[in-house]
């Protein structure tokens, strides 16, 4: 399965700092998906889902406040 990396901005993250994967930015159709994950992004800046190998990064100067 090809790896991609989605850049997201703040306001891509829920209330918690994260997303889910698959992720709709991610261009998942759901017939060739796996099963929902949550991936805390906020956190260190990005995170790696550990089925498809998708990286999920918060773009550069991006801050997240956890308040939308």
């Amino acid at each position: 399965m090809s790896q991609s990396n989605i850049e997201l901005l703040a306001k891509d993250l829920n209330a918690q700092g994260g997303v889910y994967c698959p992720n709709p930015k991610a261009d998942m159709k759901l017939w060739n998906s796996h099963p929902k994950v949550y991936l805390d992004v906020a956190h260190t800046g990005e995170a790696k889902c550990p089925y498809c190998g998708t990286v999920y990064t918060l773009k550069t100067g991006e801050h997240f406040s956890g308040q939308h």
